[in-house]
């Protein structure tokens, strides 16, 4: 079973959402336990695909708001996958205006995950 680590800069950002967008980090937080679903039942992470899936640079996976309902801001959950540690960390959430500088965190994460002893 996939275990979810949130990081600080989430953290962060969540708190952000839940109060100036609360219908599109709850639309996010749903299509991310379908997500989480669909990773228990595939044999890895690049398996699971679905229409609210967007891959990244660097292995990050953008988690979207479809299906959440109309007059959503387009929002994206920036996720990455640890397959053989079974984890999935939150990295960051925002918007079409913040897209490029959260891809870029996103990679930087991902980039000194790999580069951690043990890694």
């Amino acid at each position: 079973m996939w275990q979810i680590e949130p990081t600080t800069g989430w953290e962060k950002d969540q708190k952000h959402y839940a109060k100036k967008r609360p219908n599109e980090l709850a639309a996010v937080m749903f299509n991310l336990q379908r997500y989480v679903a669909l990773l228990n039942v595939s044999k890895n992470s690049k398996a699971a695909q679905a229409g609210y899936l967007h891959t990244e640079q660097s292995g990050v996976v953008a988690v979207d708001q479809k299906g959440g309902g109309g007059n959503l801001q387009e929002t994206r959950l920036y996720t990455y996958a640890d397959d053989e540690q079974k984890v999935i960390y939150l990295i960051a959430i925002g918007d079409k205006a913040s897209q490029h500088s959260d891809v870029e965190y996103g990679k930087s994460f991902v980039e000194s995950l790999r580069n951690q002893p043990g890694a």
